[in-house]
This record gives structure tokens, C-alpha cells and sequence, in this order.
């Protein structure tokens, strides 16, 4: 039976021999590329690179199409940064020019990853790097690297870019070496009174305050500074807002004073902005044109520009939690009554600029009879003042205090 079969091989003529090595071919090309199909779409590849910042802090954003396990390789010591993204092909092989602290960048395969080398335009480090899964309308993952500049960092020598790249687009000029703008919000004001105490408002007091501010400032001849009002009239809360932005104010500060159903209740207290009215501020940025092109996002696509509003945003919050911090510590060290909880968080409208580090603060409580007594007393108050300078000075002259990154301590409703 098997002696007559048809895959006796003694009788195959030519034409069966070259039928076989031709299927043979084709099977084990079909193979071959079904098996690197199947390699790719389990590793995936790098979609593209993105860049938002400038040159003082740039955001990287490489898109993936699968999940991927970094891994720092060069830290740019060298005028370098590389890395590798485990369980991802390079793809296309892509490179070309960065943007701020990037000159170029280029993306080239290695066993089982990717690497993603960064020519580095000045002495730069990675300040933090994440991964983000698919969300927000966004489908694939996003490998996200922070750098920051070296302060005096020299510009960086770095291995020239790949032939077929792209010119570098010029960075932007190094902002100027000004004095920092403080700008100073006195609360309420005109028609609206404020709290009420048993001689004063608080529109009596926190102009005032914010006069005595400005010149406690500008007696140190290091700041320049802005008030929101100079006399008792009525601004409404998103102009202070825009006279802050407008002015390009380095940090903005509103004076209040509390109310309480408890006479025995006193002491100051800080607010800065809370994760509710984070979220409020973005929805504002993002229905509001005018105040996205005033931040001038460097993204090349919504998502790179809400990314980089969120990183802008996160970067306000904690230098504004990093002041709170000094601010209450000089008003402890001048002996003012503090509120238990002296540092609290709220979504008050005057805190709402995502690009103005800000607080409110609340120098005391007008239905204390002490507060009052040392809120609407001259000396008593320009001490007060004294003591909030000082914090600005340090916050501005001693940039190494830790900072403390904003978090919900205690949240306030309905305050302007």
C-alpha cells in the first residue's frame, strides 16, 4: 500500500521538485511575516514624539501603542538624555527637531525596547517621568518625561542630529531679569461692605492693609508691585484676576478678613486653591480662548495643550502651597494668632489663575473682638504687614524652602 503512494519519491520528475521548493519558499515566508506581525502588535511601537515647555522646563511626550517599562540610560550629564522603553518597536525610526530644552531627538530600536535619545539644547535634568494610560479621549499610552534646566546651565554638547532632521525651531528669548511683580488684591470694597464687626467692615480694613503692603515692599526695593484698587470701589473678582495676568504678576495675594457665628473665634488663616477649583479653572481656560492664547501653549495638538495646562496648572498649585508654608511661619514667628488649621483650601475665584501662583489671606476674624481691635489699629496692623513682606522676600530670595505640595486640608465654601 505505502509502496505505491504518491509522495514516492524515487518517481518525482522535475516538475514535482521545483513545485516543492516553491510551496516550501512560500510557507516559510508566510511564516516569517506572520511571526513578525504577531511580535509587533504584541510589543507595539512608538507612534510619535511630542514637546510643550520652554527652556526653562520642557515636557516630552512619546506615544505608544502598547504599555511600556522605562528605564533611565543617560541623565543628561552628557547633553544627553536616553532612555528605554521596554516592549516597544521604534517603529518608523523617528527623529527630528525638538523644542526648548531639546534641540533634537531620535528614536532607535535595541533588543526587546526602544531607545529614545534627547539632545539636550543647555545642561538639563529629568525632574520626574510617568506613564499614562489611555484616557480622556485620548486611545494610546503616553510616556511622559519632565526636564528641567541646571540653574547656570551652559548651553549642552550633545552628538549632533541625525542628517535627515530638521533645522531646531528658534527657542524663545530668555525672559528679562526684572525685579518680581507682586500684585495685591485688597478684598471687597465700594458697594460691598465685607464682614461686619462691631465698629469696622472689612472693606475698611483691607485696603488699608494692602496700601501698608506695598509699601513695606517697595521700601525693600526688590519687587515691584500692583494693587488691584487704590480706593474704596467695587472690583469684581475675575478683573482682579485679569489685572494679575495682565501685569504678568509673579504671585498675587488677596487680603481678607473672617466672620464667625463664635465671638471666640480668631485668628489668620491662608487659602489656596483646591482640586475642585482646579478643575474649574481648567474648564475656564479651556471655554475661554482669550486666556489660552495668554498662555501661549506651545502643544501642537489639544491633548500636548491640555497636558502642558495641566503641568502648569500643578506647578502653580504647589508654589502657591510653597508660600502659604513661609507666609504662616513669619505670622506664627510675629506672634499673630493662627487659626488650628491655618492653612486651608477653596475654589474662591481669586485663586482661579492657573498660571499666578495666589493666595487669600485672611488676617482675622472681624467678630473677634481682639482681631478687629488689631485689624483696624494702624500700628498694629502695618506690623502685620511688615511680616507678610518678609514672607514674600524669602519666598523669593530663599527658593531652596522646601516646598509643600498643595493637598485638601480643610475646604471652604462660599467665600469669595
Amino acid at each position: 500500500m505505502y509502496g505505491q503512494s504518491v509522495f514516492n519519491l524515487r518517481r518525482w520528475r522535475a516538475r514535482e521538485w521545483t513545485m516543492t521548493a516553491v510551496a516550501f519558499v512560500v510557507i516559510c515566508v508566510v511564516l516569517l511575516t506572520a511571526g513578525r506581525g504577531l511580535a509587533s502588535a504584541a510589543a507595539g511601537e512608538v507612534l510619535g514624539v511630542r514637546f510643550g515647555g520652554d527652556g526653562e522646563r520642557t515636557r516630552v511626550v512619546v506615544d505608544l501603542e502598547r504599555t511600556a517599562r522605562g528605564s533611565v540610560i543617560e541623565d543628561g550629564t552628557t547633553g544627553r538624555v536616553t532612555l528605554a522603553l521596554a516592549g516597544v518597536a521604534s517603529g518608523r525610526g523617528l527623529n527630528g527637531a525638538g523644542s526648548g530644552l531639546v534641540s533634537g531627538y531620535r528614536i532607535a530600536g535595541a533588543t526587546g525596547a526602544s531607545r529614545v535619545h534627547l539632545d539636550l539644547a543647555k545642561t538639563a535634568e529629568i525632574e520626574r517621568r510617568f506613564l499614562l494610560p489611555p484616557g480622556d479621549g485620548v486611545r494610546h499610552y503616553r510616556y511622559v518625561i519632565d526636564l528641567k534646566a541646571k540653574s547656570g546651565a551652559a548651553p549642552a554638547v550633545a552628538a549632533p542630529a541625525p542628517r535627515n532632521a530638521p533645522a531646531p525651531a528658534p527657542r524663545r528669548a530668555a525672559p528679562r531679569n526684572e525685579r518680581p511683580l507682586i500684585v495685591i488684591d485688597a478684598g471687597h470694597g465700594g458697594h460691598d461692605p465685607g464682614t461686619r464687626g462691631a465698629n469696622a467692615t472689612e472693606r475698611q480694613v483691607t485696603l488699608p492693609a494692602a496700601q501698608a503692603l506695598k509699601a513695606e515692599l517697595e521700601r525693600l526695593g526688590r519687587y515691584r508691585v500692583v494693587l488691584t484698587r487704590n480706593t474704596d470701589v467695587y472690583v469684581t473678582r475675575p478683573r482682579r484676576v485679569q489685572i494679575a495676568r495682565e501685569a504678568g504678576a509673579d504671585l498675587f495675594i488677596s487680603l481678607h478678613a473672617d466672620s464667625s457665628p463664635d465671638p471666640a473665634t480668631r485668628g489668620a488663616s491662608v487659602y489656596t486653591l483646591s482640586e475642585q477649583g482646579a478643575t474649574r479653572a481648567v474648564r475656564q481656560v479651556l471655554r475661554e480662548g482669550d486666556w489660552a492664547r495668554d498662555m501661549r501653549l506651545p502643544g501642537r495638538d489639544p491633548s500636548v495643550d491640555r497636558i502642558l495646562l495641566d503641568m502648569t496648572q500643578r506647578a502653580t498649585q504647589n508654589r502657591s502651597a510653597q508660600f502659604a508654608r513661609v507666609l504662616l511661619s513669619h505670622l506664627e514667628a510675629d506672634d499673630r494668632a493662627l487659626l488650628r488649621r491655618s492653612h486651608r483650601d477653596a475654589g474662591f475665584e481669586v485663586l482661579l489663575a492657573p498660571d499666578v501662583p495666589a493666595v487669600l489671606l485672611e488676617m482675622g476674624f472681624m467678630t473677634n473682638a481682639d482681631d478687629e481691635r488689631a485689624l483696624t489699629d494702624e500700628r498694629s496692623r502695618r506690623r502685620m504687614m511688615r511680616a507678610v513682606a518678609q514672607s514674600i522676600d524669602r519666598y523669593f530670595t530663599q527658593p531652596e524652602t522646601p516646598t509643600m505640595v498643595a493637598d485638601a486640608r480643610t475646604t471652604a465654601r462660599g467665600r469669595p
